[in-house]
């Protein structure tokens, strides 16, 4: 795609969702991916996805030079969690911004928390990640995970250009081994990547999204 294309665009919505059923896994049971507890919910939903996405973050961890591993902070999210993201964020924008109209802070929104009932992290889809060099130290991305457009002025648009060669070098590291490995970016946050949802159908050219909502 040439232009970014938000979540809360009716062209995602409309993209048809035939589940193919396959199961949630817990990502710990893999020793070979790193998980962080910083978005740790009770039940542990964070450290879930579906299998085939697993399977494309092991393929994209061999493929990253030498000492340097995935680091996964969030991957499956409850939609009712999705939903609370949404509302409390929109909320904020609605406040700051009295003179939006109701589509563009939704709009607005969706570059930063997907609109509850596309919501890719509520199909087990989705995955919030960065690097870690051997000794576990997080790489420099630019800006903190979740940093969001307002508090990062634009740097966590995967393409910003406000922000170090560094840190633009080892976006490119991270996005290089995880397209090859079958998973799409959502251009305004470097750090979520999806496969089987209705954005990774778009990007991909899919006919449909393989993976839908579920509930925990």
């Amino acid at each position: 795609m040439s232009e970014i294309v938000l979540m809360s665009d009716p062209k995602i919505a409309a993209i048809p969702v035939a589940d193919c059923g396959e199961p949630l896994v817990d990502v710990r049971l893999h020793d070979a991916l790193a998980v962080d507890s910083r978005r740790a919910d009770r039940a542990g939903a964070f450290a879930h996805l579906r299998e085939g996405v697993l399977m494309r973050l092991l393929k994209a961890q061999t493929l990253l030079p030498d000492g340097i591993r995935l680091l996964l902070v969030e991957g499956y999210r409850p939609p009712a969690l999705q939903r609370a993201y949404f509302e409390e964020y929109a909320g904020r924008l609605r406040a700051d911004n009295p003179d939006w109209s109701p589509t563009r802070v939704r709009d607005a929104a969706s570059r930063y928390v997907s609109p509850p009932e596309i919501a890719p992290h509520s199909a087990g889809a989705a995955v919030d990640l960065t690097l870690i060099s051997a000794d576990g130290h997080e790489l420099d991305m630019g800006t903190r995970l979740n940093a969001n457009p307002e508090d990062s002025d634009g740097a966590c648009y995967t393409a910003a250009g406000n922000i170090a060669s560094e840190a633009r070098a080892n976006r490119r590291v991270l996005g290089a081994a995880l397209t090859a490995a079958g998973l799409v970016n959502y251009p305004t946050e470097w750090w979520h990547w999806s496969y089987g949802d209705r954005y990774w159908a778009l990007s991909a050219g899919a006919a449909g999204a393989v993976y839908g909502p579920r509930e925990p």
